[in-house]
């Protein structure tokens, strides 16, 4: 999403080095292309002249630390003021007080809310919570429907509504239905409209003083750039919302709806939408988001969607084989499988530091089905080949390729890679990081 936002920004810092002090003048010429790059990436032009002027006055004048050139000074004071810009720290879900604890997903039509619906419940789930799904969207029946598809994909009880009810009544009998399900809670997706108007401002309302939600979420789609912005400012005056999810933002928009809202509404994002998978949303912190924008990384949200699929016994079992030099093609299977479970391969890379930024991952297409290939090779190896692949001779390979659908060149390219593996983790054992350096990733 933010390519050509990181693209300009690191122009700018490339042709800031060489100067010993930021000066108002070189800071100035910065600042220019600075400031026409956020509004190409659809800033509002307010939030531009804040983050500028917060920028320009924190970085005019600074003598640079000894261990930092000016462009890393100068990156250092860009990434903090849009953290600040963007709220500062990640502002979790307020599910305090009485049980049922009602979320409310409010948001046009089109903007997700449905699927959002199901992703929440995913994420609650795996946060202890039980979550209870409730279609208030009378108008479209097709929502109805679609979630309670996904109640049924998810195993999560969903209340029986129906396009004769009111969406009120429909969230109160919801409320009753949790407490005997011993479901503690609610997640309320409402009903959208194309544009705002008073009829939908008013349910809204009803709906908010009848169940007198936690959280009441606006739903709102990245895509849409500074429109996002205008919604979400006008769902604010007229219903005092809680929070923000932006959907859609591994799409190709420009970013801006991301750095402006929370300085355009004083309300947080609390997640964003990073994929049509149910498992695809992720809480949003500012300070990481700062650094992607910037070409600097997220290696965080990379430890954390590790730890959400890697079971900490396989994680101990996997380290002492690695030591011992016995990892095997059952274990590099596992891995992919991990790795494939974590999200994109993209973007993925993306998040590696100095990545995001680099020319080469501008059009980076990163074939998945290729790891389907590699796990399907492997599946049709048998158990004493996947332990000791010295074994698997000519005969094998045709074998092996003919019951994985591929060709015996597939199989040969993943028997190279997976030697080269392991002389790797052998130079690694043998030498610490120092043997990192010449040995080169096959993948």
């Amino acid at each position: 999403m933010f390519n050509h936002l990181s693209e300009k920004l690191n122009a700018v810092f490339k042709r800031l080095k060489g100067h010993g002090k930021l000066t108002e003048k070189n800071i100035e010429e910065g600042l220019k292309e600075v400031r026409m790059a956020l509004l190409e990436a659809d800033v509002h032009y307010k939030v531009v002249k804040q983050l500028i002027g917060d920028i320009k006055s924190r970085a005019v004048g600074q003598e640079v630390m000894a261990s930092l050139t000016p462009a890393q000074q100068v990156i250092k004071i860009v990434r903090d003021a849009l953290t600040d810009l963007m709220g500062s720290r990640h502002e979790a879900l307020h599910l305090s007080g009485a049980r049922p604890a009602a979320l409310m997903l409010v948001g046009l039509q089109g903007s997700g809310k449905t699927t959002t619906a199901g992703k929440l419940a995913v994420l609650l789930r795996k946060k202890g919570r039980r979550p209870y799904l409730v279609p208030a969207d009378v108008y479209r029946p097709a929502a109805i429907d679609q979630l309670q598809k996904l109640g049924n994909q998810l195993k999560v009880p969903v209340f029986p509504s129906t396009d004769q009810m009111d969406p009120v009544e429909i969230c109160r009998e919801a409320h009753i239905a949790a407490l005997k399900e011993a479901c503690d809670t609610l997640i309320l997706d409402t009903a959208g409209r194309l544009h705002i108007d008073v009829p939908l401002m008013e349910e809204l309302k009803r709906i908010a003083h009848a169940l007198k939600p936690s959280e009441i979420l606006l739903v709102a789609d990245a895509m849409t750039g500074q429109d996002a912005v205008n919604i979400a400012q006008a769902f604010n005056e007229r219903l005092e919302i809680t929070g923000v999810i932006l959907t859609k933002m591994d799409g190709d928009a420009r970013g801006g709806a991301a750095i402006s809202i929370k300085a355009v509404t004083k309300k947080p994002i609390k997640f964003i939408g990073v994929g049509e998978k149910l498992n695809a949303l992720e809480p949003f912190h500012p300070d990481r988001m700062a650094s992607r924008i910037l070409g600097m990384g997220d290696v965080l949200t990379i430890i954390e969607k590790a730890q959400a699929v890697m079971d900490e016994k396989q994680a101990a079992a996997l380290e002492k084989k690695l030591r011992k030099n016995q990892f095997t093609l059952e274990d590099f299977r596992d891995q992919l499988v991990q790795v494939r479970k974590m999200g994109s391969m993209a973007d993925l890379l993306k998040m590696l530091p100095g990545m995001g930024a680099a020319k080469k991952m501008k059009n980076l297409q990163v074939d998945e089905r290729e790891l389907v290939r590699v796990e399907a090779i492997i599946n049709s190896m048998t158990p004493q080949e996947r332990r000791q692949y010295t074994l698997i001779n000519g005969s094998r390979r045709k074998r092996i390729a003919k019951g994985s659908g591929t060709s015996v060149q597939d199989v040969n390219k993943l028997l190279k890679n997976y030697a080269q593996i392991l002389k790797m983790m052998k130079k690694i054992n043998k030498g610490g990081l120092r043997g990192m350096g010449r040995a080169a990733l096959p993948f």
